[in-house]
Formats: structure tokens, C-alpha cells, sequence
């Protein structure tokens, strides 16, 4: 059998369960999987371990990983797809993980000008359309210490992620048959072009002014926020906050 049959028999392979011991680790160290309700909770596991027998983590320059950091992630990345099930994680495989901040190359070709420009981003995570998922472990590891602080590098990805399964990023993800896409589209370019506008007049957001980036990073920024903060998303976009409610959920809710 060769190395492609041999992972396709694998996915195509009942997932492991996740250990008892390990997942009650994990959870401890998850403060958004132990805030939802047990019925999803219960879901989130199952959830974990499909995305945990599909993916292959790389630990990257140094990173330490461990299974209760693969874990960890897992779940994370399990929380948007708790509404749409496994069908979420479907065309990609690898997930690059570093210790920190890393940094990426690009080059952009002008066509009027014939010019190739290079440049070099430092990022926290980054998706790419059907290749790996990219994360800062020491970001990741200060969203766990940080839950409700209104951001999640994870859930931010998946988000990208979800939004690749229609195709280019454009914050417009494959909606179930119950939301109205063209609500949908209205409602986030709306609330998009909002904050654009105060962002460019210098004015104070509760939206993180890098969601007015693009429309996929609108998309992005608001589904951490709906995890995370939902309260300040309501207060800030109370029509996206909605969406996002009948797409993803109920958002979890913190103790006390």
C-alpha cells in the first residue's frame, strides 16, 4: 500500500476516542469548551477527535508540542464547526505550529508596471486556501490564559478556513439552508463599511481595527468576538452578532 492509499485508509477509518485522563487535561486547560452547554460539549469531543484523527500537527522551529497541546487546539478549532459537523475539516491536512510570532515571504506582481515586489509579514496564524493552518503556539497559549479578552488565533483561522470552503476568502462561508445569503452578504458589508469608515476617521472601535483589513477579515474578527466577547460584538454589531448567533451558535458563556 502506498503513503497516499495508507492515508486514505486512515481518515476513511472510524476516529480514536479521545482518552478520558487527556480530555479532562485538556478541558482544564480550555476555558471556551468548559463554558458551553454539556450537550455540545459532549459534541465538541467527538468533534476534537475527528479533527485530531485528520490533521497532522508539525511542530515548527522548536515548538514543543505534546498531546495535550494538540488537544487544545483541537477543540478550538472544533468550536465553529459545532453547528456544521465534520464536514467543516474537509480539504486540508497539516497544521504548522511555531513558538511564536513567524514570518512570511510574498511577492506581489503589478501588471501595469511588470514589477515584482517582495515583502516579509510577521504573523500569529495564517490559513491558506486547501494547505495548512498556521499558528503562534505562544499566542495560542495566551488565549487560553486570556479567554474572554476578544481574541482567539484559532477560532480566527478556522474562520478563514470556513469561509475557503466556498472558495477564494471573502467572508461568505457555505450557510446553512435556514440563513439567507443575500441577508448575510448585506448585513456583514454593511456593518464592514461601518467600521472602515471609523476606522480611517481615527476613531475608537470596539471592533480590532484589523477586521477593517478586508471583508474576510471582518468575518474573521467578529467570529473570535462571538466566542470570546460576544457581549461587546452585540454592543458593537448587534445585526452581525445575530448572524453569527443563527451560524454558529450560542456563544459560550463564562462563569459568574
Amino acid at each position: 500500500m502506498g503513503l497516499i492509499d495508507s492515508l486514505l485508509a486512515r481518515f476513511r477509518a472510524p476516529a480514536p476516542p479521545i482518552d478520558d485522563a487527556l480530555w479532562r487535561h485538556a478541558l482544564e486547560r480550555v476555558p471556551l469548551a468548559r463554558a458551553l452547554d454539556e450537550p455540545r460539549r459532549l459534541y465538541l469531543r467527538r468533534l476534537a477527535g475527528d479533527f485530531l484523527h485528520t490533521k497532522r500537527f508539525h511542530a515548527m522551529g522548536g515548538a514543543e508540542l505534546d498531546d495535550v497541546w494538540r488537544l487544545a487546539i483541537a477543540m478550538q478549532a472544533s468550536l465553529p464547526a459545532l453547528p456544521h459537523g465534520p464536514a467543516t475539516f474537509r480539504g486540508w491536512t497539516n497544521i504548522l505550529v511555531y513558538p511564536g510570532e513567524f514570518n512570511v515571504r510574498r511577492s506581489h506582481y503589478d501588471a501595469r508596471s511588470g514589477v515584482v515586489t517582495d515583502s516579509e509579514d510577521t504573523l500569529i496564524g495564517e490559513a491558506w486556501d486547501r494547505g495548512p493552518m498556521v499558528l503562534s503556539l505562544a499566542d495560542v497559549a495566551l488565549d487560553l490564559e486570556a479567554p474572554w479578552d476578544g481574541f482567539n488565533v484559532v477560532v480566527h483561522e478556522m474562520a478563514h478556513k470556513l469561509d475557503m470552503l466556498a472558495g477564494a476568502a471573502n467572508g461568505v462561508p457555505p450557510l446553512p439552508r435556514s440563513m439567507n445569503r443575500r441577508e448575510w452578504i448585506q448585513t456583514m458589508q454593511a456593518a464592514f463599511d461601518a467600521l472602515v469608515k471609523a476606522v480611517e476617521r481615527g476613531r475608537s472601535t470596539l471592533i480590532d481595527p484589523y477586521a477593517a483589513e478586508a471583508p474576510e477579515e471582518f468575518f474573521a474578527v467578529t467570529s473570535e468576538m462571538h466566542f470570546s466577547t460576544p457581549r461587546t460584538l452585540r454592543d458593537a454589531a448587534p445585526k452581525v452578532a445575530a448572524l453569527l448567533d443563527a451560524f454558529y451558535g450560542p456563544p459560550p458563556i463564562p462563569a459568574g
